[in-house]
């Protein structure tokens, strides 16, 4: 995990990173944590995006775009 001694005061934290880890009050068995410790982060950095919630419903909504407009590109749609 990247700890908030690694990170520059008030940088901006885009964490990528998906890893299972145990927790018996999911009902899953686990729980999603990114590579950033969350707890530290957010007192040192400006911003932190969440795991999970971040970058994948962004990274969905920019599939789904280039997806379209693809598509109007191949058939000569404006």
């Amino acid at each position: 995990m990247v700890r908030s001694s690694w990170i520059k005061p008030g940088a901006v934290i885009i964490d990528v990173g998906i890893n299972p880890v145990e927790d018996a009050n999911s009902p899953r068995g686990y729980r999603l944590v990114g590579d950033v410790c969350y707890e530290e982060a957010c007192k040192v950095a400006s911003a932190v995006t969440p795991v999970p919630g971040g970058v994948g419903p962004m990274t969905i909504a920019m599939l789904l775009s280039n997806t379209l407009t693809s598509a109007k590109r191949a058939h000569n749609f404006k």
